[in-house]
């Protein structure tokens, strides 16, 4: 359990960047998908995949899921 805790501590400068990046592109699509009336497919799906699909999931709705209109 120490080296787990470790590890974690020596690499936090290298992981919290991307948990920024991660939270702020799953910020930006959930809101962006709130605003929009019209998606390539079911509002709720594509919450879920913005959620679970960590920062590939957002990137996915930007490119395929956003319609502009």
């Amino acid at each position: 359990m120490q080296d787990a805790t470790r590890i974690i501590q020596e690499n936090f400068a290298i992981l919290a960047p991307l948990f920024i990046i991660q939270l702020i592109l799953m910020i930006t699509a959930l809101i962006s998908l709130a605003k929009t009336e019209a998606a390539n497919g079911p509002k709720w799906l594509w919450a879920l995949i913005i959620i679970f699909i960590n920062i590939i999931g957002p990137i996915i709705y930007f490119i395929f899921g956003k319609r502009d209109y």
